[in-house]
This record gives structure tokens, C-alpha cells and sequence, in this order.
């Protein structure tokens, strides 16, 4: 029985606060500064030096206002969130900039990613199968085309068949689109919950 691996304990309650912190800092850095906030990982607890893949996610008002990640864990988790929450909030091309103004109304969530594992399939049925609504995430790839769906997405499109599809829609692909070069790796994530900190 193959399943994710989760090389990565749970972060605590003070790590989880620290990286919200953190990437609420880089957002404001952004405003003045018009860059990431620098952050030097070896003033932080031993978990968030640890290379791990992480998305941030805007939410303005409960609608989506910018979501940017990475999928392969290239420097400590606590550097990434701080550079993918900038270019959530500043370069994310569906949305305009995030301006000050904005801030107070804004929602932060931070979902830090397992290792992508590769699903072994022979037919989009067989894919829809193997789906663990509400808990994977997807990784879509044929050619140069590409396309992930966080876990969360399962909220919007609780239908695998119908998630799937979106997917492929995402990654530029036919909703139809099947073949052989296609190739399917699922995660998991660590959510850490916004800061109650809005009204």
C-alpha cells in the first residue's frame, strides 16, 4: 500500500504564528520597500529552517486575491513563505498589486506541502479512483503544460471527475485531454489558519 510520506512533523502553535507573522511582515515590506522581506532562517526554530514547499493564498471578503507557491522544497520554509506571500500579494498576475489599503481586509492562509508523489495510472478512471477528496493535492503535467490544485480547492469542486477537469483547464489542456506522456503526482498539506486578528 503506497501512501504520502510525510517526512515533516506538524509545525507547533509558535512556528505556525511565526510564519504568519513572517509573511504578513513581507507583504508590508512590499509596500515599502517594494521587495520580499530578507529573512535569515537561522534566527528561527530547527522546523523552520527545514526545506519544505509552501503556497500563501489571499482571500479578500472570502474571494480569492492571490495565490503563488512553490511544489519542490528548494530553501527553508521560513524563506519561502516570506517570498511566495510577496508575490502572492504583489505578482500574482490575475490580480492587481495589493495596496495598503486593502490590508486590513485581507485573509492569509499558508499551506505547507509534502514531498509530490507520482500516481501510477492507466486511465483518467483509474485517476478519479485513486483521489482522496478533501486531502490531496494534484499535480498535472503533459509536455509544457502544467497545473496544480492546493486541497483546499476540494471545497469548490468537491466532484473529482469535476476536479480533474478543472485541472486540465488550468494547465492549458482539453477538458478531455488524455495520453500517454501524461503524468499525475499527488501531496498533502499542513494548513496553518489565518490570525482572528481581522473583523
Amino acid at each position: 500500500m503506497c501512501s504520502v510520506k510525510q517526512s515533516n512533523e506538524p509545525l507547533s502553535k509558535a512556528d505556525q504564528e511565526n510564519l504568519l507573522r513572517i509573511a504578513e511582515a513581507s507583504i508590508r515590506h512590499g509596500l515599502e520597500q517594494r521587495t520580499p522581506l530578507p529573512v535569515d532562517p537561522t534566527e528561527f526554530s530547527a522546523p523552520l529552517q527545514q526545506q519544505r514547499a509552501s503556497f500563501v493564498t489571499l482571500l479578500k471578503r472570502g474571494q480569492l486575491r492571490g495565490c503563488i507557491g512553490h511544489l519542490e522544497a528548494t530553501q527553508a520554509v521560513v524563506a519561502d513563505v516570506a517570498a511566495n506571500a510577496y508575490s502572492t500579494a504583489f505578482e500574482d498576475p490575475r490580480f492587481p498589486p495589493v495596496s495598503g489599503t486593502e490590508l486590513p481586509l485581507l485573509e492569509l492562509h499558508i499551506s505547507l506541502l509534502t514531498p509530490a508523489e507520482p500516481l501510477e495510472i492507466g486511465s483518467e478512471e483509474e485517476l478519479i479512483q485513486q483521489l482522496e477528496p478533501g486531502v490531496d493535492g494534484l499535480i498535472l503535467e503533459d509536455g509544457y503544460h502544467r497545473g496544480t490544485f492546493l486541497p483546499s480547492v476540494w471545497e469548490q469542486l468537491p466532484d473529482p471527475r469535476t476536479f480533474v477537469t478543472q485541472l486540465k483547464l488550468k494547465a492549458g489542456l482539453p477538458a478531455g485531454h488524455w495520453s500517454e506522456t501524461l503524468r499525475v503526482s499527488r501531496y498533502r498539506t499542513e494548513s496553518i489558519p489565518p490570525r482572528d486578528n481581522h473583523n
